[in-house]
């Protein structure tokens, strides 16, 4: 008898597979003497749409909402439904005795693989791998240590609660405000709430009236002071600047205290997601969703890190042995930051980082023992991982201590401070530096107090309050994740879809609301907009995954909520005005067009919703140079087949079916992907390009 192992990717299923020593090879699975393993493609059942219970909801009409179904379905998505049937296929062996779910070890990953189960009516025993890398070692491990299904009976209940809610919150409203409207209008249980954070920023920017105010210097002896009173340093009066300039110009300044503090800083704690994903933004400008895939090849492809989707920044004490075997896997390539942590055998100085209350499902993003080759990662890759790392190693370094000095100056009963820092141990800043040296010359440590000197210069500077920033993606993602919306695992998701909704928009780094946005927070419920209620389910969907609220309560809420928040919508006396909508006119309607801005460039759509009418508005520019002035062409479709213009130079090229020429960056890239690292020994590099070359072709 053998067991069925339910992977969530083909490429884990064959880390699997080649563990297990699953050699025998098939289209849809692998197979051993012990194991079969297959895999899903993400998600190959999904809840049923609502045309699927009655063909009436095809069409969106106002007076057909709220769509609330009794019992929610399942169905099988169409264009994985080939894998499916394979699964279910394998599911009936007979030589089948068992499931072995080894999809993500996380909400989500429980959700893909129960519903399948659930679709083909599985009544065999259910084990689960759970794991937080794909190494050899976490696997072999994870199997010598499978756990009972039924000990992730309601995560699956949180799961199937977290969709539900979606489907019902999200489709409905949605429905509601498109066909109320007239405009593609979206909203959702998280992305409603995340979007009126955003607003409410560009409100606080609108009312923004700007103050002058005055600070004032002071050049005293080898000393640089800022006056300073109650530990406020601004003056919001001319008069009152000028006054302290006169007062205390020419005067001589004698020094009152010096306050000496130690301080110490602790290292800081190794990344959950949603950190790391800030951190990329602040350090990389590298977006949410830009982050959680680099982050995702890190741990599936080069198994060099941990499992990513996690929300605590904390380890399990049992881990606290596997540290010295992680140190050894990125010694080649940090060679320097790790010695000092080897010669100490491994020990962690951060002893608080080992904490079981506060692991959650997964423990924090760490290296794994993996060996690491720099030369396999790419430029974004080694980014991320550099971050990883050095976060990781301040663990093994002793906290950052220093001094501060304040020397409390009197000139002539104003009140001016110098202040200096004075490192005392660089501790774990050696790693990441940043260190927060005084930039004096002159030590404050040599002054004693009542030491007296003459004021040289001192001068008042005029400035002007700005008003707050609008977020960054890492600002947003901090506002989410205090809030409680949605997961670390779903807000880059959501932000994404907030940008492709048009709603808000990303510029030289930070994101503005747009017009659609800003009318659509004024149409939308007041309660679906409120952050405290999304965390509030938030909060009731963790509890419920660990069995400690009602699955069934939660979704009678939900669809209470629904039919209150789909009534607000129809009772409105609100209007919307399509703030894109061009003098052109759809020819296959009649309706005027709107003009969107997309990834490929700005579009213009039909108005109506029932027309489907798209067209590009800018010709599509090639990777093709003009010949004569080397800009970009565009490329066009005619009677003649595909062709590129130059405009500026009137230059007009056919296009060919000539082979393209691939560098030598995108020549790497090909080998690397079609070279299996296990069976690459005796595979010949020009017989690997061929591969490359004609599939790129």
């Amino acid at each position: 008898m053998k067991s069925l192992v339910l992977a969530e990717k083909p490429s884990v299923a064959r880390e699997i597979a080649r563990v297990l020593g699953c050699s025998g090879s098939h289209k849809s699975y692998l197979e051993g003497s012990q194991y079969i393993v297959t895999w899903a493609l993400g998600h190959l059942v999904e809840l049923k749409m609502p045309e699927h219970y009655d063909n009436k909801y095809k069409q969106w009409n106002l007076e057909d909402l709220p769509i609330i179904p009794d019992q929610m379905g399942l169905k099988v998505m169409k264009q994985t439904s080939h894998q499916f049937k394979a699964i279910e296929h394998l599911a009936k062996r007979n030589d089948i005795k068992e499931i072995i779910i080894a999809t993500d070890a996380g909400r989500e990953g429980e959700l893909v693989a129960r519903w399948i189960l659930e679709k083909i009516r599985w009544k065999k025993p259910i084990k689960r791998l759970w794991i937080s890398s794909v190494t050899d070692r976490a696997i072999k491990d994870g199997f010598k240590q499978l756990k009972p299904g039924k000990q992730f009976d309601d995560l699956y209940q949180s799961a199937v609660c977290r969709a539900e809610a979606d489907w019902l919150i999200g489709l409905n409203v949605t429905r509601a405000l498109t066909t109320k409207y007239q405009e593609p209008l979206s909203a959702g249980r998280v992305q409603t709430p995340t979007l009126s954070l955003v607003m409410e920023r560009e409100k606080l920017i609108q009312k923004f009236v700007p103050k002058e105010y005055w600070t004032i210097k002071a050049q005293v002896g080898p000393l640089h002071a800022d006056w300073e009173k109650n530990g406020e340093k601004k003056i919001f009066s001319k008069d009152t600047a000028d006054n302290i300039v006169e007062k205390v110009k020419g005067q001589s300044a004698t020094i009152q205290a010096i306050n000496r503090s130690e301080k110490t800083e602790a290292q800081p704690m190794p990344y959950d997601l949603t950190e790391l994903q800030r951190d990329a933004n602040k350090r990389y400008g590298f977006s949410a969703k830009k982050t959680s895939n680099v982050l995702q090849k890190l741990y599936e492809q080069h198994k060099l890190v941990t499992y990513p989707r996690t929300d605590s920044r904390y380890l399990t004490k049992d881990m606290e042995g596997t540290m010295i075997d992680r140190l050894h896997g990125i010694s080649s390539a940090y060679k320097d930051e790790v010695k000092p942590a080897l010669m100490n055998k491994g020990k962690v100085m951060a002893k608080r980082v080992f904490n079981n209350e506060k692991v959650t499902d997964h423990h924090a993003i760490i290296p794994t023992e993996e060996r690491v080759h720099l030369r396999d990662l790419d430029t974004d890759e080694r980014k991320l991982y550099d971050l990883i790392v050095k976060r990781f190693l301040t663990l093994f370094y002793a906290p950052y201590k220093y001094e501060t000095i304040h020397a409390v100056l009197n000139m002539n009963k104003e009140t001016f401070i110098a202040r200096e820092t004075a490192v005392i141990d660089l501790g774990f800043k050696q790693i990441t530096g940043n260190t927060e040296e005084s930039n004096s010359k002159n030590s404050l440590t040599a002054l004693t107090q009542g030491k007296t000197f003459k004021v040289q210069l001192v001068e008042s500077d005029k400035k002007l309050t700005e008003p707050p920033l609008r977020y960054s993606e890492a600002d947003i993602l901090q506002q989410m994740e205090k809030y409680g919306l949605g997961t670390p695992a779903t807000r880059a998701e959501i932000i994404e879809r907030l940008l492709a909704t048009e709603v808000i928009e990303r510029q030289n780094g930070r994101l503005f609301s747009t017009q659609k946005g800003k009318q659509l927070m004024e149409l939308v419920n007041e309660d679906l907009k409120s952050p405290e209620l999304t965390a509030k389910w938030e909060k009731e969907l963790e509890q419920i995954s660990r069995g400690k609220a009602d699955a069934k309560a939660f979704l009678k809420n939900i669809r209470e909520q629904t039919r209150h928040l789909v009534s607000e919508v129809k009772k409105s006396d609100k209007s919307y005005k399509a703030h894109n909508l061009t003098g052109s006119k759809c020819p296959e309607c009649g309706s005027f067009l709107k003009e969107r801005n997309t990834k490929e460039g700005k579009v213009l759509v039909c108005s109506s919703l029932d027309c489907n009418f798209r067209k590009r508005k800018d010709p599509k520019l090639s990777n093709r140079r003009c010949p004569q002035c080397h800009k970009k062409m565009e490329m066009h479709n005619g009677k003649a087949g595909t062709y590129f213009q130059c405009r500026p130079c009137n230059v007009v090229e056919k296009a060919t079916d000539k082979k393209k020429k691939i560098n030598k960056r995108e020549e790497r890239q090909l080998v690397q992907k079609y070279t299996q690292k296990e069976d690459s020994f005796g595979t010949s590099l020009g017989d690997l390009l061929k591969q490359a070359m004609k599939d790129k072709d």
